[in-house]
């Protein structure tokens, strides 16, 4: 029987790399963006015609719950969740208004919860399912000029390791990928300079790439159930 999966993100980067594993290996796939619908609708199309799969897509901002209740009325029933979603703010604290705080705590943290709380029951009743969320080293080490993004992924690592414990014990999986400077769009902020210096500090000597993740990620699902409550580096030996 066929799994179902729910990636939110999916439009580019990571979430779409992923998107596309999973529909290689046969998952039907629920995809959201926030706003690029009409280029998830093009990835979903691609995905149902050349894997022969299930595979919609929604425009969904996961930062408003009352959005991810209208999304889980529509589909409920996933196998596997993937909080992909996310943003970044740069700039000093000084300088970051309360809205802009809010907004990336509520797009990279809260949402997770919204997300969960929705997915959990289906799961519980399966006595099944696999939830991964995607977060960053800089959860662990933090980043100086993004400490809103910081503090949000820190956040998801706990919520990470916390809901492993309560899931456990209904067969769920709950676990966690800490990203390092992966070759995406948020990251396409950086000149060349920066860039450089960049890789310099990075041991693998480069950038990562969302195909990385996606592997990973697909392991992840793939993985004993034994191994839950783990919050994975994928960031080039950084850490």
């Amino acid at each position: 029987m066929r799994r179902k999966a729910l990636v939110t993100g999916a439009s580019r980067g990571i979430g779409k790399a992923i998107a596309i594993k999973l529909a290689s290996e046969g998952c039907d796939l629920v995809l959201t963006c926030q706003n690029n619908i009409d280029a998830l609708q093009d990835i979903a199309n691609d995905l149902s015609g050349q894997y022969n799969i299930k595979c919609l897509a929604y425009k969904c901002d996961v930062s408003d719950p009352s959005q991810i209740e209208e999304l889980f009325l529509k589909e409920n029933d996933y196998d596997i969740i993937v909080n992909n979603a996310g943003i970044s703010y740069i700039g000093l604290i000084q300088d970051m208004s309360l809205e802009e705080w809010d907004r990336v705590i509520s797009t990279n943290l809260s949402s997770v919860f919204y997300i969960i709380r929705k997915a959990v029951p289906y799961m519980i009743d399966q006595k099944t399912g696999c939830i991964i969320n995607i977060s960053s080293m800089w959860g662990d080490c933090g980043a100086s000029m993004e400490v809103a993004y910081s503090a949000s992924k820190a956040g998801v690592n706990g919520l990470t390791k916390a809901l492993a414990k309560e899931l456990a014990p209904s067969n769920i999986k709950v676990n966690a990928i800490a990203c390092g400077v992966i070759d995406t769009d948020m990251n396409a902020c950086f000149n060349n300079e920066e860039r450089e210096a960049l890789c310099e500090s990075i041991p693998a000597g480069r950038f990562g790439n969302s195909a990385e993740v996606a592997q990973v990620t697909w392991q992840l699902i793939n993985c004993p159930g034994y191994l839950t409550g783990q919050v994975i580096n994928v960031d080039g030996g950084f850490i």
